[in-house]
């Protein structure tokens, strides 16, 4: 009762919005883009409401054929045969309606900074550090994604110690939001000679891309240093001032990038990843606030949980989070990815359910 109380409201708001888009002055006005975009978002609701309502009409149509008496019996049996297809179609659209039903998470549909950095494990982390950097590489060329590589600090043996890139494309951080936390790595190291099995970890970050109307930042909130970049080792890979370090005051979050040659450039991707965190932050603290209603949820966004863990001699891979076991590590490492980024989402969308339903 309660669900079909709040599809009427949807369903006289999505009429207001449509005959208010029609008139002249919402057209020319500063308010269009907004009603435009909540007229959007109302589209897949409504037009599934309507679907489901026009199901249940069609089924209660046939109800009534088979309680006539005064029918055919050919025709009853006929309305018995429709009644039972219609109703097998009623929990998957009821399913699609409660989905469609769910709070929008407003960052899924944008771009993303992607940081992967070593963690316990010297070397071997690095290495491990490398192999889950082109892993998401090989994912975003799968999904047609731009893949451009921010910053690189490698180590003396082709390891990365933190590597940076920014992912463009269609829902991008929708489908990447729940690779954050920590990865563990459960192998036998190329440097090892004994061949014992070590296990070392890196940290995965994905933060939503951020735009100026996003996140404002103030100049007089900002500390920018300039300095020659450095190579491996500390060699001076630059003779111009060229590396950028912006430190946010307020927060003290440090962003530094030193890969292009020109200041500028540097500096224009400094504050790209600088606004994508304070924007994450901003995200974590209103999510802080409301995840006690949802202990459930798949993405606590806790960066220092450990959420998965890649065994390369058994050739499996384990989230931790849903339990989900894959012996396709092999397959995973190149990118195919989708079975668990699919298997993480049902399950966070299982919980969202569960939650609207106790609520």
């Amino acid at each position: 009762m309660k669900l079909d109380y709040k599809l009427d409201q949807l369903i006289r708001r999505h009429k207001e919005l449509s005959d208010a888009m029609m008139r002249p002055d919402v057209a020319s006005g500063g308010d269009y883009g907004k009603l435009s975009k909540e007229l959007s978002d109302l589209n897949p609701v409504v037009e599934t409401a309507m679907a489901l309502k026009q199901l249940k009409a069609e089924i209660a149509d046939a109800e009534a054929l088979i309680k006539d008496k005064s029918s055919d019996a050919d025709m009853r049996s006929l309305a018995e045969e429709e009644r039972e297809q219609l109703m097998q179609l009623v929990p998957k659209m009821e399913k699609d309606l409660q989905l469609a039903l769910l709070p929008k998470d407003e960052a899924d549909e944008k771009n993303a900074i992607l940081e992967v950095r070593a963690g316990t494990g010297g070397e071997e982390a690095a290495l491990f550090a490398m192999s889950l950097f082109r892993m998401y590489q090989r994912y975003a060329e799968r999904k047609g994604w731009k893949f451009e590589v921010m910053e690189v600090s490698e180590t003396g043996l082709g390891g990365y110690k933190e590597a940076t890139a920014n992912i463009t494309g269609k829902n991008v951080f929708a489908r990447l939001k729940f690779e954050s936390g920590v990865h563990r790595v459960q192998r036998v190291p190329e440097t090892e000679s004994g061949g014992r099995i070590h296990t070392s970890a890196a940290t995965v970050a994905v933060l939503p891309e951020a735009e100026e109307v996003d996140i404002k930042i103030e100049d007089k909130d900002l500390r920018i240093d300039v300095f020659r970049a450095s190579g491996p080792g500390g060699q001076s890979v630059n003779t111009t001032d060229s590396a950028v370090r912006i430190v946010h005051i307020p927060t003290g979050v440090t962003v530094q990038q030193q890969d292009e040659k020109s200041q500028h450039k540097n500096k224009l991707k400094a504050m790209k990843i600088l606004r994508a965190r304070l924007y994450d932050a901003e995200r974590e603290k209103l999510h802080k606030e409301r995840s006690d209603s949802r202990k459930g949820q798949v993405g606590s966004g806790d960066r220092s949980e450990r959420i998965r863990t890649y065994n390369f001699p058994q050739g499996r891979i384990s989230d931790h989070r849903i339990n989900l076991t894959l012996y396709k590590l092999a397959e995973i490492m190149e990118g195919e990815l989708d079975e668990v980024v699919d298997a993480l989402t049902a399950e966070d969308q299982a919980a969202m359910l569960s939650s609207l339903a106790n609520g």
